[in-house]
Protein backbone atom coordinates (compact mmCIF):
# COMPACT_ATOMS: atom_id res chain seq x y z
CA UNK A 1 0.00 0.00 0.00
CA UNK A 2 1.76 3.56 -1.09
CA UNK A 3 0.99 5.31 1.67
CA UNK A 4 1.11 8.71 -0.46
CA UNK A 5 -1.99 7.46 -2.13
CA UNK A 6 -3.62 6.46 0.94
CA UNK A 7 -5.98 8.41 3.60
CA UNK A 8 -7.48 7.20 6.77
CA UNK A 9 -10.97 8.92 7.31
CA UNK A 10 -12.17 9.33 11.03
CA UNK A 11 -15.63 9.12 11.29
CA UNK A 12 -17.02 10.84 14.40
CA UNK A 13 -14.47 10.49 17.16
CA UNK A 14 -16.23 13.02 19.03
CA UNK A 15 -16.31 13.51 22.37
CA UNK A 16 -20.88 12.52 22.13
CA UNK A 17 -19.59 9.20 21.08
CA UNK A 18 -15.76 8.64 22.55
CA UNK A 19 -15.53 9.49 25.73
CA UNK A 20 -17.51 9.67 29.18
CA UNK A 21 -20.45 11.96 29.50
CA UNK A 22 -20.75 12.39 26.10
CA UNK A 23 -24.52 11.60 24.78
CA UNK A 24 -24.16 8.34 23.23
CA UNK A 25 -20.75 7.35 25.27
CA UNK A 26 -23.11 4.46 27.12
CA UNK A 27 -24.18 2.87 23.93
CA UNK A 28 -20.77 2.38 22.20
CA UNK A 29 -18.64 1.70 25.56
CA UNK A 30 -19.00 -1.78 25.53
CA UNK A 31 -17.57 -2.99 21.94
CA UNK A 32 -15.20 0.76 22.30
CA UNK A 33 -13.75 -1.75 25.45
CA UNK A 34 -13.98 -4.85 23.81
CA UNK A 35 -12.11 -4.29 20.73
CA UNK A 36 -9.90 -1.13 22.07
CA UNK A 37 -11.35 0.67 19.76
CA UNK A 38 -9.57 3.74 20.45
CA UNK A 39 -6.05 3.19 21.14
CA UNK A 40 -5.90 1.25 18.02
CA UNK A 41 -6.94 3.98 16.25
CA UNK A 42 -4.61 6.36 17.81
CA UNK A 43 -1.67 4.28 16.72
CA UNK A 44 -2.62 3.82 13.73
CA UNK A 45 -3.35 7.44 12.56
CA UNK A 46 0.56 8.11 14.52
CA UNK A 47 1.80 5.79 12.83
CA UNK A 48 0.30 6.19 9.14
CA UNK A 49 0.87 10.38 9.38
CA UNK A 50 4.43 9.44 10.32
CA UNK A 51 4.76 6.97 6.77
CA UNK A 52 3.16 9.51 4.96
CA UNK A 53 -0.60 9.11 4.90
CA UNK A 54 -3.08 12.06 4.71
CA UNK A 55 -5.24 11.76 7.56
CA UNK A 56 -9.00 13.29 7.58
CA UNK A 57 -10.93 13.92 10.32
CA UNK A 58 -15.22 14.00 9.60
CA UNK A 59 -16.95 15.28 12.75
CA UNK A 60 -20.99 15.68 12.41
CA UNK A 61 -22.19 18.21 13.82
CA UNK A 62 -25.35 20.92 13.80
CA UNK A 63 -26.85 23.99 14.78
CA UNK A 64 -28.69 24.83 17.34
CA UNK A 65 -31.92 23.79 16.54
CA UNK A 66 -30.81 21.25 14.11
CA UNK A 67 -32.50 23.47 11.19
CA UNK A 68 -30.13 21.98 9.00
CA UNK A 69 -32.46 18.73 9.46
CA UNK A 70 -36.20 17.91 8.47
CA UNK A 71 -38.87 19.23 10.63
CA UNK A 72 -39.72 15.21 11.96
CA UNK A 73 -36.65 13.50 12.02
CA UNK A 74 -36.90 9.74 12.19
CA UNK A 75 -34.10 6.79 12.88
CA UNK A 76 -30.67 7.85 14.41
CA UNK A 77 -31.46 11.57 13.42
CA UNK A 78 -34.16 11.69 15.34
CA UNK A 79 -31.63 10.11 18.26
CA UNK A 80 -29.81 12.79 17.36
CA UNK A 81 -32.12 15.48 17.96
CA UNK A 82 -34.12 14.02 21.03
CA UNK A 83 -30.60 13.79 22.49
CA UNK A 84 -29.41 17.50 21.74
CA UNK A 85 -26.11 15.63 20.28
CA UNK A 86 -23.29 16.69 18.44
CA UNK A 87 -24.24 20.58 18.37
CA UNK A 88 -21.57 23.04 16.83
CA UNK A 89 -19.40 24.51 18.99
CA UNK A 90 -20.16 22.30 22.09
CA UNK A 91 -17.78 19.87 24.25
CA UNK A 92 -19.98 16.89 22.84
CA UNK A 93 -19.38 17.80 19.21
CA UNK A 94 -15.14 18.16 19.62
CA UNK A 95 -12.98 15.47 18.48
CA UNK A 96 -11.66 13.35 21.14
CA UNK A 97 -8.25 15.28 22.27
CA UNK A 98 -6.34 12.07 22.10
CA UNK A 99 -7.14 12.34 17.95
CA UNK A 100 -7.19 15.96 17.95
CA UNK A 101 -6.19 17.24 14.54
CA UNK A 102 -2.48 18.16 13.44
CA UNK A 103 -1.70 20.51 11.69
CA UNK A 104 -1.32 18.52 8.51
CA UNK A 105 -4.43 16.64 8.99
CA UNK A 106 -7.52 17.48 6.98
CA UNK A 107 -10.79 18.14 8.86
CA UNK A 108 -14.07 17.76 6.60
CA UNK A 109 -16.60 20.20 6.89
CA UNK A 110 -20.42 19.75 6.62
CA UNK A 111 -21.19 16.46 7.83
CA UNK A 112 -24.78 16.30 8.12
CA UNK A 113 -26.12 13.07 7.64
CA UNK A 114 -24.72 9.53 7.61
CA UNK A 115 -22.62 8.98 4.60
CA UNK A 116 -19.46 11.37 4.68
CA UNK A 117 -19.83 12.22 1.15
CA UNK A 118 -22.87 14.24 -0.03
CA UNK A 119 -23.05 17.05 2.34
CA UNK A 120 -19.07 17.48 2.04
CA UNK A 121 -16.07 17.75 -0.62
CA UNK A 122 -14.43 14.64 0.39
CA UNK A 123 -14.73 13.52 -2.86
CA UNK A 124 -12.66 16.40 -4.13
CA UNK A 125 -10.28 16.23 -1.82
CA UNK A 126 -9.72 12.26 -2.15
CA UNK A 127 -9.52 12.90 -6.07
CA UNK A 128 -7.01 15.94 -5.74
CA UNK A 129 -4.99 14.53 -3.50
CA UNK A 130 -4.50 11.57 -5.96
CA UNK A 131 -5.98 9.61 -3.26
CA UNK A 132 -6.72 5.41 -4.26
CA UNK A 133 -6.81 4.32 -0.81
CA UNK A 134 -9.68 4.97 1.87
CA UNK A 135 -9.16 3.78 5.02
CA UNK A 136 -12.43 4.02 7.55
CA UNK A 137 -13.02 3.54 11.10
CA UNK A 138 -15.22 5.59 13.48
CA UNK A 139 -18.87 5.23 14.65
CA UNK A 140 -21.41 3.87 14.34
CA UNK A 141 -19.98 0.69 12.58
CA UNK A 142 -23.51 -0.14 10.73
CA UNK A 143 -24.49 3.94 10.21
CA UNK A 144 -22.50 6.82 9.03
CA UNK A 145 -18.65 3.93 8.54
CA UNK A 146 -20.82 1.12 6.72
CA UNK A 147 -22.75 4.81 4.70
CA UNK A 148 -19.56 6.09 3.80
CA UNK A 149 -17.89 2.54 2.90
CA UNK A 150 -20.72 2.13 0.55
CA UNK A 151 -20.04 4.93 -1.47
CA UNK A 152 -16.54 5.21 -1.48
CA UNK A 153 -16.97 1.57 -3.08
CA UNK A 154 -19.44 2.77 -5.64
CA UNK A 155 -17.02 5.76 -6.35
CA UNK A 156 -14.06 2.86 -7.13
CA UNK A 157 -11.80 4.13 -4.48
CA UNK A 158 -10.03 0.98 -2.87
CA UNK A 159 -11.70 1.12 0.92
CA UNK A 160 -10.58 -0.70 4.03
CA UNK A 161 -13.32 -0.79 6.33
CA UNK A 162 -11.06 -1.00 9.75
CA UNK A 163 -12.79 -3.89 12.38
CA UNK A 164 -11.01 -2.95 15.50
CA UNK A 165 -11.47 1.10 14.84
CA UNK A 166 -14.90 0.92 14.54
CA UNK A 167 -17.69 0.52 17.47
CA UNK A 168 -21.82 0.16 17.08
CA UNK A 169 -24.53 0.87 19.78
CA UNK A 170 -24.14 -3.20 20.58
CA UNK A 171 -21.53 -6.67 20.06
CA UNK A 172 -24.46 -7.68 18.25
CA UNK A 173 -24.68 -5.21 15.77
CA UNK A 174 -21.33 -4.57 15.43
CA UNK A 175 -20.63 -8.20 14.77
CA UNK A 176 -23.47 -8.55 12.45
CA UNK A 177 -21.62 -5.78 10.47
CA UNK A 178 -18.42 -7.33 10.08
CA UNK A 179 -19.71 -10.35 9.19
CA UNK A 180 -22.26 -10.01 6.51
CA UNK A 181 -21.77 -6.22 4.95
CA UNK A 182 -18.06 -5.39 5.42
CA UNK A 183 -16.87 -7.83 3.00
CA UNK A 184 -19.71 -6.73 0.09
CA UNK A 185 -18.10 -3.21 -0.09
CA UNK A 186 -14.49 -3.42 1.62
CA UNK A 187 -11.30 -5.29 2.90
CA UNK A 188 -11.66 -5.68 6.35
CA UNK A 189 -8.70 -5.00 8.63
CA UNK A 190 -7.61 -4.83 11.90
CA UNK A 191 -5.32 -1.80 12.51
CA UNK A 192 -2.33 -3.41 12.70
CA UNK A 193 -2.76 -5.34 9.37
CA UNK A 194 -2.95 -2.04 7.73
CA UNK A 195 0.49 -0.72 9.04
CA UNK A 196 2.08 -4.04 7.89
CA UNK A 197 0.92 -3.21 4.41
CA UNK A 198 2.15 0.52 4.96
CA UNK A 199 5.30 -0.51 6.29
Amino acid sequence: MNPKTTAIVLIEYQNDFTTPKGVFHDGVKGVMQSNNMLANTVELVNKGREAGVTVMHAPISFAEGYGELTGNPYGILKAVVDNKAFRKGSWGAAIVDVLKPHPEDIVIEGKRGLDTFPSTNLDFILRSKGIQTVVLGGFLTNCCVESTMRSAYERGFDVITLKDCTAALSEEEQNMALAHNFGMFSRPMNHDEVLKLLS
